[in-house]
């Protein structure tokens, strides 16, 4: 069985093939017969587990496994401490409400710049958060930092399960052991 660790550029599809003139997992060099382990979506980017073990990827995707996934998000503006709180506590997003989840201000990660880069106004400050979630419904980080006020700038994933991007570049991959993404 082979897992992988690849670092998703921003703008990539997360499956083999698309559309003509989109970007897909097919440009990567990736090896034979491995599937993404959940989704990223076009616009986010960050670690994305990919294995040929279909009972594997199914225990790392299924809802109810509760594994943390980890992203660095920066948004506009600076948030509040108490809209950190709300967000912890659960957000009522359109037809349901989050689960709890980890929110904190960081400083700024440091990333290599993503192409493109990210809108800049000069009079809207942005700010760096460590968003850690146990679901992953379509675009929920996007959508709850929209709910407290904050636009998405950026989306990266840095962990899922105990697996981290580590020092991975946009479009790198390794192989890791299953061992390293769950106990």
């Amino acid at each position: 069985m082979k897992y992988i660790a690849f670092y998703k550029p921003y703008g990539v599809l997360t499956q083999f093939t698309g559309e003509e003139g989109d970007r897909t997992l097919s440009d990567f060099n990736l090896p034979k017969n491995v599937y993404a382990a959940g989704r990223l979506d076009k616009d986010s980017e960050g670690l994305l587990v990919l294995t040929d073990d279909g009972a594997f990827n199914q225990k790392l995707t299924n809802p109810k496994s509760n594994k943390e996934k980890t992203y660095l998000v920066q948004v506009e503006n600076i948030p509040t401490e108490e809209s950190l709180q709300e967000m912890r506590r659960g957000l009522k997003i359109q037809d349901y409400t989050t689960k709890p989840c980890k929110a904190r201000l960081i400083d700024d990660p440091g990333f290599e710049e993503r192409v493109p880069p990210i809108r800049e106004r000069k009079s809207i400050p942005t700010a760096w958060l460590e968003i850690i979630i146990v679901e992953g419904k379509n675009r929920q980080v996007r959508k709850m930092t929209a709910k407290i006020g904050h636009p998405t700038l950026r989306l990266i994933r840095v962990a899922i399960g105990k697996l981290e991007l580590g020092n991975l570049k946009q479009g790198e991959w390794r192989e890791v052991s299953k061992s390293d993404i769950l106990n």
